[in-house]
């Protein structure tokens, strides 16, 4: 009864961020059972585009190192704040929050080919964090229970804490800069004099994950009055 309940809880999460956390979680698994090797799943240049690997550009944001607690620190974070996100801004429209997803995949596939990172679900998680702590100004966080303070300073305090875990904070450093790039092209630029939105959901993906929007002209016929009785 208890895992029905579990199940049952877990699928009243929104679409995105109960299919990102299951796919982490079940690639985690496939790794630890030894079903999949880690080298099956890091993103290699080589591999993509010479050996036509394309599931690499995917896989490398899935896997977050083998079961511990930096695997349930970021699980929960994931879970946490891409639900967050998903059930605040991004009420009602999932194409835009799915494009956020590939806008910041493919920017931190490109800036990572600089930095020669394999592994890029912490920095996808550190950018939900960002974006989440920049659209929430105001809430108090409470890290822990150890520190309190305005959400915005939530991304450096989640990096401070991967570095004592002993992971190098060029991956949350990537997150946080793909992150502010969004927030400022989609939060901040449009407001500017001058300004207007860059990035603009693809039609496909509103058609496909958004419920189509009513006419607001559409004006509903009248309901047939019944007419008088025959003699």
């Amino acid at each position: 009864m208890a895992w029905r309940g579990l199940a049952a809880e877990f699928l009243q999460v929104p679409a995105v961020t109960r299919a990102y956390t299951a796919a982490c979680v079940l690639t985690t698994a496939a790794v630890q059972l030894e079903l999949l090797s880690p080298f099956q799943l890091y993103f290699n240049p080589h591999l993509v585009f010479r050996k036509f690997q394309v599931w690499r550009l995917l896989t490398n944001f899935l896997f977050f190192g083998p079961l511990g607690f930096s695997f349930f620190f970021n699980m929960l974070f994931v879970f946490r704040y891409c639900r967050m996100l998903e059930e605040g801004s991004f009420r009602g429209r999932t194409a835009d929050f799915v494009f956020m997803f590939l806008f910041g995949g493919v920017l931190m596939i490109l800036l990572g080919l600089l930095g020669s990172l394999f592994f890029l679900g912490q920095a996808l998680t550190a950018m939900l964090v960002y974006v989440w702590s920049r659209r929430s100004p105001q809430v108090r966080v409470n890290f822990f229970g150890l520190l309190t303070f305005q959400a915005p300073f939530l991304p450096w305090a989640l990096m401070g804490f991967s570095m004592l875990l002993g992971n190098s904070i060029l991956v949350d450093l990537l997150g946080i800069a793909v992150g502010h790039i969004y927030y400022f092209l989609e939060d901040v630029f449009p407001n500017q004099p001058g300004g207007k939105r860059l990035l603009l959901t693809p039609g496909f993906l509103k058609l496909l994950l958004d419920a189509p929007e009513e006419d607001p002209n559409y004006l509903p016929l009248p309901e047939e009055q019944p007419g008088p009785l025959q003699q």
